[in-house]
This record gives C-alpha cells, sequence and structure tokens, in this order.
C-alpha cells in the first residue's frame, strides 16, 4: 500500500500548488484559460486588468508549475493550458488520497 507520492510527483505537486497560490493566478487560470484557447501575454493584461510586466510574471510561475505551456510566433508568446501536466498532478494527487 502506498503511503506517500513518489518525489517526483511530491515535486510537481508543490509547484502546481505554488502556481495556484495567488488569487491573481487563479483567475487567469480558470477565467481567461478557461475558455481553452491561446493567450498572449497583452491579452492576459487586458482581460485581468493588470500590467503588462505583471501578467508576465504571473505567466511564468504558472508555465514553471506546469500549468501552462508556451510556444512562440515571431514576436508573441501564446499561453495554454498544459493539460497533460495538470491531468498528470490531478492524478497523482487522486492516487494521494486514495491511499491515505
Amino acid at each position: 500500500m502506498m503511503t506517500s507520492l513518489p518525489l517526483a510527483d511530491l515535486q510537481n505537486l508543490l509547484e502546481f500548488c505554488k502556481g495556484l497560490a495567488n488569487e491573481n493566478r487563479q483567475r487567469i487560470v480558470f477565467e481567461i484559460f478557461g475558455d481553452k484557447q491561446s493567450h498572449t501575454v497583452g491579452e492576459v493584461a487586458q482581460s485581468a486588468g493588470i500590467a503588462l510586466s505583471t501578467a508576465s510574471a504571473h505567466l511564468a510561475i504558472l508555465k514553471r508549475a506546469g500549468i501552462l505551456t508556451s510556444r512562440k510566433d515571431q514576436k508573441e508568446v501564446f499561453y495554454r493550458i498544459d493539460t497533460e501536466r495538470v491531468s498528470g498532478v490531478i492524478n497523482a494527487l487522486t492516487a494521494w488520497r486514495d491511499c491515505c
């Protein structure tokens, strides 16, 4: 019977939680990226009503947390939910819950 998460899963979960530890980042993820589309830093800043630099910092944290992924198209960077990684974290969390 598993009593704890493997180290890699634990590290991913901790980063994931850090990424969602801020109310502005929660709003960005759930309100802006809830449409399942890609968005630029400028779009996120405008939609969230925050400065471009603030949006960029939040997006970088969300990307490090494995919540977002990005792709560059010429001068624009497009962010979107990293569904595979988010699903992996949710599965690890569910496995932890089920064993405890």
